[in-house]
């Protein structure tokens, strides 16, 4: 059995992943983490289902990761490097799914793990893992005489523009083209614009309603357009795409690592 502890436990995504745990024959539920605020600290983290697991909501991260093997987190960039910093102690590989983190923050992760296995993406979905990787097939057979756009939107509680789903699609693209994505993108445009600059890859973020995350990459032609999507009408593929890297995880003792290390995509 794998010990999983979860961080964010009351958030919907939290929610989500704990009711992924108890429900996986080869997973228990050892931890539940929030911030110290939180109203539901002391509950026991089953109770949204009606369930008890003997789990209690804690804001002590040591406490949460003593008998973790395991911590998923989808959280934020400021929580996720104070759960990083336990888990180097505790031992406890992690699944990160926070999006947000800057060049600074990555580069500490990339130095955890040298002592500590940690699968990162901005998205553990299975099918945006296989869009990433169609994105980049396409891009090299229509890396001349077509456009590239990418459209993402999310819920209106969503904080951070692009999702780094959208960035890294972009990412996926630039490097396809031979390119770094900082040197090609554009995030924003408004007024007196000039013409579209060739080789650019743009951004339009949409916030709204109660959308868990749609995006689309659009190559647009002479006479035709080609569009890549992936929609998500739930948060269970992001639970079970975790479950998945957790497994994974299970075979390393250090190293960085993706959802393409995960699903096997590299090349």
């Amino acid at each position: 059995m794998m010990k999983i502890a979860i961080a964010g436990a009351t958030g919907r995504m939290g929610k989500m992943l704990i009711e992924a745990v108890l429900n996986s024959s080869d997973t228990e539920l050892v931890g539940a983490l929030e911030h110290d605020a939180c109203p539901q600290l002391g509950e026991d983290a089953g109770a949204f289902l009606g369930k008890k697991t003997g789990v209690v909501i804690t804001a002590d991260i040591a406490k949460a990761l003593r008998d973790a093997q395991f911590l998923i987190d989808f959280t934020r960039p400021e929580a996720t490097m104070a759960y990083l910093e336990v888990a180097q102690g505790t031992g406890s590989k992690m699944i990160i799914g926070t999006t947000g983190l800057s060049p600074e923050q990555i580069d500490v992760l990339k130095t955890a793990s040298q002592n500590l296995a940690i699968v990162f993406s901005p998205n553990m979905s299975v099918g945006v893992n296989a869009t990433f990787k169609l994105l980049e097939i396409a891009t090299k057979m229509l890396n001349e005489g077509y456009d590239i756009e990418i459209v993402e939107t999310h819920h209106r509680h969503k904080v951070d523009a692009p999702s780094g789903t959208a960035l890294k699609m972009g990412e996926v693209i630039a490097q396809a083209l031979g390119e770094k994505l900082d040197d090609v993108a554009v995030y924003a445009r408004e007024g007196h614009t000039g013409e579209r600059k060739a080789g650019s890859i743009g951004f339009a973020t949409i916030r709204g309603g109660d959308i868990v995350g749609d995006h689309t990459v659009l190559f647009a032609g002479e006479g035709e357009r080609i569009e890549i999507s992936h929609k998500s009408s739930s948060r269970q593929s992001y639970a079970q795409g975790s479950l998945r890297a957790t497994r994974f995880l299970q075979s390393q003792n250090s190293g960085l690592y993706d959802m393409q290390d995960v699903l096997g995509l590299r090349h």
